[in-house]
C-alpha cells in the first residue's frame, strides 16, 4: 500500500506534540512522507504548516468537514472512501493501468483509467499518474518527455509548447500555480492501479436536451464523424444510442454522411441527421446536402463550431458556417448559451420535415456541455404540424374530369413526387385503360410487367414510353417537374397535378394546373369521371410495343466485341435476380442510363441523385437505405443493392469499410470499363478529342475482400449469374466487379 497523500479523505492517526510546527507535503524528498522538515518553504514545493495546541493523538485529513484542516477529529475514521464518495454523488474506482515493469525510469506514456486520460510517469523509482492535459492548451503530456533542468531537477515537458511539470507531483516550476492534477496510485502485485473519483450522476446538458428533442421528432439515424469540436454533442448522441433511441454510424468521409442521410430520407420521407466538426468537416457535407435539397429530401445537419470566444479573429478551423450553409439550408441557426434550446431543435426538425428540406444547427464547443435543469422538457411535434392533405376545389376537379373524359388516347405521367400516391393513380389508369409512363426518378413506381406500364420516359428511358407520349392527345401529369432529361412534350394538352404551388406551370403554361395532395386528388378525379368515356383501352398496344422493345434488347444482349460484357446483358440478368421488394440505389453515368433503359422493375424502390446528378451517390446512399431497413418497419428485411461505374465507386470506396464495420447487407454492382464513359461519349458527340477520361483502377473485388467483405470479379458472360447470385445471398457487404465494354451501353 502506498503512503497517504494530501488528497486522501480517510483520516490518518498520528501522535503530535503541542507547540511544534508540522509540515504536510508530498514533495517526494522526505523519508517521513507525508511529513516534511519544511526546509523548502517558499519554493515551488511549499508545504502546508500547522501547529497543534495540545499533546494528543491527532488525525490528518482532507475531508473538508473541519475548520482546522488538515487536522480532523477522526470521527469518520470508520467511514470508507466509497461511502464518502456516495454522499457527494461520486464513486472511487481503481483502474489497472499498467504492468509493474511497463515503464523504465525516466519514462512517460499514456494510460486510460475509465474516461480519464492520464500521463503515467516513472521517476526515481516511483510511479505517478498525472492528468494528461497541459493547462495551457490541453497538450498531451503523455507524448512529452522527462528532461533535465536547472539545479539537477528533471521536468515533464509538454510536447506542444514546452511547459514543465514535476513528473511526480504535477507542480509547475517557480511561482506558477497551474500544475496538473495527480491521482492516487498503488503498486500492487499484479500491476499499477490508479484511483479515479467518478460521478454517479450525469449532469444533463444543452445537447442532451436538444438530442432528446430530435428523437421525439422522429429522428432515428445519425451518420457522422466524431471530432474535437463536437465532443459534447457526440456524447449526447452516444447516450441516446445506448438507450436504444438512436442508431449512429461512423463514416470515413463527411460527404458520405450527408449522402447516407439523403438516401435514408428519400426512401422513408423522414429526416436523418449528419454530424461533423467545424471547418472542413462541415464543408464536406455540402454536396450531399445539395442533393437532398434539390430532391426535396429532409435532412438535419449538426455541425460543431469553435468556441464563441475565439470567433472572428480566425481561429483554427473557424469558418462562418451560418453564411456557408445559408444557400443550402432552409433553416440554419447557431446554438447560444441563452438560446431556447429545445425550441431551436424543434424548429430545425419542423423545417426539415414540413418543407422537405435541409435544416442546420451550429454548436459552439463550450455551449455543448452547459448544464440544463433536470425538469427542462424536450420539444415534441405534437401540435406543430397540420395534416398535409390539401384538396383542390370541386370546380377544378370537375374541369379535370371533364377534360379527361373527352380524351381518346390519354397518357398518365408520374414523377417522383407521386411515389406515395400510386394506388390512386393506378385506379384512374385502370378506369381509362391508359398507359402509365414514369420519369427516370420515378422508375419502379409502377411495375414494368403491369399491363398499363409503358416504362421510363426521356434520356434514360425506353421507346415504349416515348411512343405513347407522342401518340397521346392528353397528358395527365402527377408529381413531375418537366425537366429537360424527362422531355415531356410541352406542346401536348397537359393537366398537371402537384402539391407544390411553384411546380405548377413552372417552365411553361399548362392547360389545367391542379393544386392538391396527389393521391387524394387522383381519387377525386376518378370519382368525378362520367360513365361514358372517349378513351380507348390501350393495353394491347402497350403489350405490342413491349414485344418490339424486348426483341431489340435480346439482340443487344448478344453483342460482344471482346472488350467486356455489354450493359443489356448485365441488366437483363439483374432483372431476374434482384428481389422484387429490394431497394436499388443508382449512381450517375452510362451505367445509370443503361439501368433506366434495360432493367425491368417489379416492385423495387429506386433511389438516385436526381436533379443534382452527383457521381459517387450510390454506395453511401445505399448505407442510408440499409439503415432504414433496420429502423423503419415498412422496409424491414428488404435487400439493398447499389449500382455504379468505377468512377462513382472510386469517390467513396473507403465507405466499404464502414459497411463492413456495421455488417450492412448491401450488394454493390460495379461496372468497370476503366473510363469515365459518359464523358468520353459527350466529348465524341461534341466533336472534342477524348481527353483525360481514362481511369487507373485497382482490382475492386480484391479490395472488397481486403476490407472484410465479399468481392467477386466477372469478365465472362458465363460467370455473371453465379457471381451475382452468390453476392446477393451474402449476409453482409458484397461487391461484384463486372468488366464491361465502354461502347456497348
Amino acid at each position: 500500500m502506498s503512503k497517504p497523500r494530501i488528497a486522501d479523505v480517510r483520516p490518518v492517526p498520528v501522535e503530535l506534540e503541542a507547540g511544534k510546527t508540522y509540515y504536510w507535503c508530498t514533495c517526494g524528498r522526505s523519508k517521513d512522507q507525508p511529513f516534511c522538515d519544511g526546509s523548502h518553504v517558499g519554493s515551488e514545493f511549499e508545504p502546508l504548516a500547522f501547529t497543534p495546541q495540545t499533546d494528543s493523538r491527532q488525525f490528518l485529513c482532507q475531508c473538508k468537514r473541519t475548520e482546522k484542516a488538515p487536522l480532523c477529529d477522526g470521527s469518520h475514521k470508520a467511514i470508507g472512501s466509497e461511502e464518502l464518495d456516495a454522499q457527494e454523488g461520486l464513486k472511487t474506482v481503481w483502474y489497472r493501468v499498467a504492468d509493474s515493469d511497463d515503464l523504465q525510469d525516466g519514462e512517460v506514456r499514456p494510460a486510460q483509467a475509465g474516461t480519464r486520460a492520464l500521463a503515467l510517469t516513472r521517476f526515481n523509482g516511483r510511479y505517478a499518474a498525472l492528468d494528461n492535459a497541459c493547462p495551457h492548451q490541453g497538450g498531451p503530456l503523455a507524448e512529452g518527455s522527462i528532461e533535465p533542468g536547472e539545479g539537477g531537477q528533471c521536468w515533464l515537458r509538454c510536447p506542444w509548447h514546452g511547459w514543465d511539470f514535476d513528473p511526480l507531483t504535477g507542480r509547475s516550476p517557480g511561482s506558477h500555480d497551474d500544475g496538473v492534477a495527480v491521482y492516487p496510485l498503488e503498486e500492487r502485485e499484479d500491476g499499477i492501479y490508479v484511483a479515479i473519483r467518478e460521478s454517479t450522476v450525469r449532469t444533463r446538458t444543452v445537447t442532451d436536451l436538444m438530442v432528446e428533442t430530435m428523437v421525439s421528432w422522429g429522428v432515428t439515424e445519425v451518420f457522422g464523424m466524431v471530432g474535437h469540436s463536437n465532443l459534447g454533442l457526440a456524447d449526447a448522441i452516444r447516450l441516446q444510442t445506448e438507450e436504444g433511441s438512436l442508431r449512429y454510424y461512423g463514416i470515413r468521409h463527411e460527404g458520405a454522411a450527408s449522402f447516407a442521410a439523403s438516401g435514408f430520407a428519400k426512401l422513408t420521407g423522414m429526416p436523418a441527421a449528419c454530424l461533423t466538426i467545424a471547418g472542413p468537416g462541415a464543408t464536406n457535407l455540402m454536396t450531399g446536402l445539395w442533393d437532398a435539397k434539390v430532391d426535396r429530401a429532409p435532412v438535419l445537419a449538426l455541425t460543431g463550431q469553435v468556441q464563441t470566444q475565439v470567433l472572428g479573429p480566425g481561429a483554427f478551423q473557424e469558418l462562418d458556417l451560418a453564411a456557408a450553409f445559408a444557400p443550402v439550408a432552409a433553416f440554419s441557426q447557431t446554438v447560444l448559451r441563452d438560446s431556447r434550446h429545445a425550441e431551436l431543435m424543434s424548429l430545425a426538425c419542423k423545417n426539415a420535415r414540413v418543407r422537405r428540406d435541409v435544416a442546420h444547427l451550429i454548436f459552439p464547443d463550450e455551449v455543448q456541455t452547459l448544464p440544463v435543469a433536470d425538469e427542462a422538457a424536450a420539444g415534441t411535434p405534437l401540435g406543430r404540424a397540420a395534416d398535409p392533405e390539401v384538396l383542390p376545389s370541386a370546380d377544378v376537379v370537375a374541369a379535370a374530369a371533364a377534360r379527361i373524359a373527352r380524351a381518346r388516347r390519354p397518357a398518365l405521367i408520374v414523377g417522383y413526387g407521386a411515389r406515395d400516391a400510386m394506388p390512386a393513380i393506378m385506379r384512374l389508369a385502370e378506369n381509362l385503360g391508359a398507359p402509365v409512363l414514369t420519369t427516370f426518378k420515378a422508375k419502379g413506381q409502377v411495375a414494368d410487367d403491369h399491363s398499363l406500364a409503358a416504362g421510363v420516359l426521356g434520356r434514360s428511358g425506353t421507346p415504349v414510353a416515348s411512343w405513347f407520349m407522342n401518340e397521346s392527345d392528353l397528358l395527365v401529369v402527377f408529381g413531375a417537374s418537366f425537366s429537360d432529361h424527362t422531355g415531356i412534350e410541352k406542346k401536348k394538352p397537359i393537366i398537371q397535378v402537384d402539391f407544390e404551388p411553384m411546380a405548377l406551370g413552372k417552365f411553361h403554361p399548362v392547360e389545367l394546373p391542379v393544386l392538391g395532395e396527389i393521391g387524394a386528388t387522383a381519387t377525386q378525379i376518378t370519382a368525378a369521371l362520367p360513365t361514358q368515356l372517349a378513351a380507348e383501352d390501350q393495353r394491347e398496344g402497350i403489350a405490342q410495343r413491349w414485344r418490339i422493345w424486348r426483341d431489340e434488347k435480346a439482340r443487344r444482349r448478344s453483342r460482344d466485341r471482346g472488350h467486356g460484357l455489354n450493359d443489356a446483358l448485365l441488366f437483363d440478368v439483374l432483372s431476374g435476380l434482384i428481389p422484387a421488394n429490394a431497394v436499388i440505389v443508382v449512381d450517375v453515368g452510362n451505367n445509370t442510363y443503361s439501368f433506366g433503359r434495360y432493367f425491368e422493375c417489379r416492385s423495387q424502390r429506386v433511389l438516385m441523385s436526381g436533379y443534382l446528378g452527383s457521381i459517387g451517390f450510390a454506395f453511401p446512399a445505399a448505407m442510408g437505405a440499409w439503415a432504414a431497413t433496420r429502423s423503419v418497419p415498412a422496409f424491414a428485411g428488404r435487400k439493398v443493392v447499389s449500382i455504379s461505374g468505377d468512377g462513382g465507386f472510386g469517390q467513396y470506396l473507403g465507405e466499404f469499410n464502414t459497411a463492413v464495420k456495421y455488417g450492412m447487407d448491401i450488394t454493390h454492382v460495379l461496372l468497370n470499363n476503366s473510363e469515365l464513359g459518359k464523358i468520353s461519349k459527350e466529348q465524341r458527340g461534341g466533336h472534342w478529342p477524348v481527353w483525360e477520361t481514362a481511369l487507373s483502377n485497382p482490382n475492386f473485388a480484391e479490395y472488397a475482400v481486403l476490407c472484410g467483405g465479399v468481392g467477386l470479379r466477372v469478365s465472362r458472360a458465363d460467370d455473371l449469374e453465379a457471381a451475382l447470385t452468390e453476392a446477393l445471398a451474402a449476409p453482409g457487404p458484397s461487391l461484384v466487379e463486372v468488366m464491361t465494354d465502354v461502347e456497348l451501353v
